[in-house]
C-alpha cells in the first residue's frame, strides 16, 4: 500500500530503516513512500537513486542527501516558511 509523506516528515520513513545501508537497499526499502513536496509530488526511491552516496550510516546521514538531491524549488519559495508542506 502506497504511503504519502510530506518533506518535513521524511525522517519517520527512514528511521526504521537497518543502518548502514547501500542506496539500492534503501531505495528498494522505502518504494511504496511518494514525497509530497510543495512544487508535487516524487517517488522517494527515485530521489534516494539520485544521491550522491553508494552508503548510507544513518537516517540522518540519508536525509542530508535527499536534501540535497531534490531541486531547490521543492522546498518552496526561497525564504519563505516550509509551514505544513
Amino acid at each position: 500500500m502506497a504511503r504519502e509523506v510530506k518533506l518535513n516528515g521524511v525522517a519517520d520513513a527512514l528511521e526504521p530503516l537497518d543502518y548502514p545501508i547501500d542506496r539500492s537497499s534503501a531505495a528498494n526499502a522505502v518504494s511504496d513512500v511518494t514525497l509530497v513536496l510543495a512544487d508535487g509530488e516524487v517517488d522517494l526511491d527515485d530521489v534516494i537513486r539520485k544521491t550522491g552516496s553508494e552508503r548510507f550510516e544513518s537516517a540522518s546521514d540519508l536525509e542530508s542527501e535527499l536534501h540535497n538531491a531534490l531541486p531547490r524549488e521543492a522546498v518552496g519559495e526561497p525564504y519563505q516558511s516550509e509551514g505544513d508542506a
